[in-house]
């Protein structure tokens, strides 16, 4: 069993809606100082959870939006599986937030923004053809991407500037 891909579905207006909540929390993870990343996880077109990168806050590497979703939808829900859920984040998962929504059981994954460092959804690596996997994501890329992709480069070029004063 490996994760299927959801190329050939076409982006639907509750994608999109739910991406926008996705980067108003990227929008508040930037305000923070983090890296702007944000997540929700929705069932039967309701909203479960949301989360925004915390790793620099935390000191914590393991705290990427995924990981911080996850964690607070297992309060909501009383659980550590979450079945027939979509998970929304504005950048590709990196291996670690990917393998955590194996293990928790997601059943669908829309991102943003591609990542080509280290993306395991087909930019960087392709975890979501692996066999080794025994539960199954579906997986769609691309939704508001620029949105997602012009808040990361937005972030980082004011990174730099202030480094270099």
């Amino acid at each position: 069993m490996g994760i299927a891909k959801g190329a050939g579905k076409a982006c639907t207006t509750s994608d999109e809606k739910w991406m926008n909540l996705a980067i108003q929390q990227a929008k508040l993870a930037e305000k923070t100082g983090e890296v702007p990343v944000g997540a929700i996880l929705t069932q039967d077109n309701r909203l479960i959870a949301s989360a925004h990168n915390k790793s620099i806050i935390n000191n914590d590497p393991t705290a990427h939006a995924e990981i911080q979703l996850l964690r607070n939808a297992g309060q909501v829900l009383n659980n550590y599986r979450f079945p027939n859920t979509t998970l929304y984040v504005t950048l590709e998962p990196c291996t670690m937030c990917l393998g955590a929504m194996v293990h928790a059981r997601i059943s669908r994954v829309v991102f943003g923004a591609y990542d080509q460092k280290t993306g395991a959804c087909g930019s960087c690596q392709d975890l979501t053809t692996s066999e080794c996997f025994n539960h199954s994501i579906e997986t769609k890329g691309g939704i508001l991407a620029d949105e997602s992709k012009n808040l990361l480069q937005n972030f980082f070029k004011k990174r730099r500037k202030n480094k270099n004063k």
